[in-house]
Parts: structure tokens; sequence; C-alpha cells
């Protein structure tokens, strides 16, 4: 069986070129690597993971915890994530905390997943939290989580949609709050008075977010702010978007524009509108939030707020990696990288609107 020195002499190579081409830990030369990955395949050599990991005291894998699989934003992230950690033959565990229907165990299956994550020896982790935003139960949760990371291998940690920076926790986020207030603008500028939100969970921070930019925007254009009225939850699912999107109606019979605080539930409040005989955009105008492929086909196609959902994954994946190989770098200062949000508009919110079909991210 041939190893690591066969492969270097036959590349004619040093044995630490040939680790750093298929450990990925270093860069090398395009000719250089050509040469190894030749001779490792023409030995049919292959690095024994276990061996390395003992090595090095790295096992290869990263963790990831999101909220919620089965929707249609996180599977973007991920792909983001991954197209980073292949690069570097590291493997994903993608773990879900389930956190869609708005249920506090979601915070509990949150902390769970960590520990099985640190057990599992992964060099890093990247979260999409749940822990509630007041000051005693994020005091509380990064007092727990820097006792169990203790007990553990250092293992680096960064947050993808929550700034944890002030915890000294590496943030990847969106300005859900202003990326709301875009949306609103939006509609009063296209005519409406009457605006109704759908909501995502209350338990979520990032959906209190969009709820109070919605809210806040209302007030400074002096237009009527009734939550009894004109707020009515989803869980991001179409069908939530859908029952909610009834109750404004009854609730709110004057309504003329929704802001949705996902693409997902405005699916499902456009499909309502529709059954109901109600024109969009002429009698109520309709807007989402995250950009996902959906919102370009369906008819008429949605006016949203567009994230950059794939490349936020890879700004988290690289700011993880560079954790994990500069052990140093861990007591630096923690990062804090804002994604920008854009307003796009659609047939839903302008009729004459452009078509642009997203076709590439199916």
């Amino acid at each position: 069986m041939s190893g690591i020195k066969d492969v270097a002499k036959l590349a004619g190579v040093s044995i630490a070129t040939v680790s750093n081409v298929l450990n990925g830990t270093k860069n090398v030369s395009p000719q250089l690597t050509q040469k190894v990955m030749a001779a490792a395949e023409s030995l049919s050599y292959k690095a024994d993971p276990i061996a390395r990991g003992m090595k090095s005291n790295k096992t290869g894998i990263i963790g990831v915890i999101v909220e919620d699989m089965c929707g249609v934003f996180y599977p973007y992230v991920v792909k983001g994530i991954n197209s980073i950690a292949s690069k570097r033959n590291y493997q994903l565990i993608i773990c879900d905390a389930g956190s869609t229907t708005g249920m506090p165990s979601a915070f509990e299956e949150e902390k769970k997943l960590i520990i099985r994550l640190f057990e599992s020896r992964v060099d890093g982790i990247i979260l999409v939290s749940t822990v509630p935003e007041n000051t005693e139960s994020m005091n509380s949760y990064f007092e727990w989580l820097t006792k169990v990371s203790s007990q553990h291998k250092r293992t680096p940690i960064v947050s993808l949609e929550r700034d944890f920076s002030s915890y000294g926790i590496d943030s990847i986020y969106y300005d859900g709050y202003n990326n709301a207030i875009t949306a609103v603008n939006h509609l009063i500028q296209c005519g409406c008075k009457h605006i109704g939100c759908i909501t995502g969970p209350n338990s979520l921070q990032i959906a209190l977010d969009r709820t109070r930019g919605f809210m806040d925007c209302l007030k400074k254009n002096g237009l009527s702010v009734d939550i009894q009225k004109q707020l009515a939850a989803g869980n991001y699912t179409h069908s939530s978007g859908y029952r909610a999107m009834k109750l404004l109606l009854d609730n709110y019979p004057e309504i003329d524009g929704v802001f949705c605080e996902n693409d997902q539930m405005a699916t499902g409040a456009l499909k309502l509108l529709q059954i109901s005989g109600k024109k969009v955009p002429e009698d109520i105008k309709l807007i989402g939030y995250d950009d996902i492929f959906i919102s370009s086909i369906v008819e008429p196609s949605l006016s949203t707020i567009h994230i950059q959902k794939r490349h936020a994954g890879i700004e988290a994946a690289n700011i993880l990696f560079k954790r994990i190989d500069d052990n140093n770098s861990k007591d630096a200062k923690a990062i804090r990288k804002k994604m920008p949000g854009r307003l796009v508009v659609r047939r839903s919110t302008v009729k004459n609107a452009p078509e642009d079909w997203i076709l590439t991210d199916w």
C-alpha cells in the first residue's frame, strides 16, 4: 500500500507539499498541485482522515445549525458554506433546530445540538441562533456557551443572521429592521395608505426586527398603526401566509398593501388574494422578503428585498476557516459584517415592471 512518502517521491515534491495539497491547508501552485494529484491517483493513494485528525487535532468536519432546513432560504446559505468547505476537504454536519413554528423548544434543541457538535469534536460551528433577544437570556446563554466550550477543544463559532460580536462571536448578519423599512417605503411610494404585515414567529429576533421596521415606517409617514388589525402572524411557510392574509382581509377590509416578512408567506398570501377576487397590484400591492427563486416566477411576480443568501454562507465559512487556521486569531476581536439588502421591484407592486426570472437557483 502506497503512503504519502511514495506520492511525494513520484511527484518530486516534499511530503509537506503533498499534505498541503491533499488537506487544503496551504495554497500550492497549480503546477505542483497537478503533479501531486496525478501521483496520488497513479498510486491510488488516499489520506487516512482518522490518522490525519489524530495528528492535527482536527476532524475535517464543521457543524451548521439552522432554524429550518425545510424552508427555501437556508439551502442556499448551506450551499455557500459547502462551496468553501469542500475546497478544504471538509465535511458538514447539518443540524435543524426546527423553529419555524416559533416554539420556544427550538432554543433548547439548539443547545442540545451545540453540545452534540462539541462532543463530535467538530473544528468549528456556524450557527443560526434562536436565543431570545433580551439581556438576561443573552448573558445567560453566552455564559453557558463559554462554559461548555471550555470543556471541549477550543471551537470557533460564527453567527449567521444575528450580530453577537459584542459577546465575542464572529457575526454575519442582515439589517432586517432597515430592510423592512425599505419594503414598506416602497408600498407607500406606490400609493398605499392602509398597509398590513404578515409577520414571522414572534419568538425569533429576526422576525421582531422586521416587524419593528414595519411599525416605525408607518409611524414616520403618519399612517395608521393598529396592531390588532394590521398584523397577522405567520411561521414563514406559504400555508401560514395564506391563513394570515385571510385574517388581514377580515380584520382590515380597507387594506391596500401588505408587507410579508418572507417570500414563502407572500406566495401564500398571493394565492388567497387571487381566490378572494382581489387583483394584485390594482387592489392590493404585495411585497416579500428574501428574493427566493419562486418570487420571480409566480404570477404576478413578487416585489421583494433581495438577501445575499449564498454569499452570506461563503462569508461565514471564510471567517470560520480563518479562525480554524490561526489559533491565535480566536483571541482577536470578533468580526462583524452586515450583509446588504436591496429592493427588487416586480409586478406585485408595479403592474408594468419588467420580468426578471431567476432560473439559476432551481
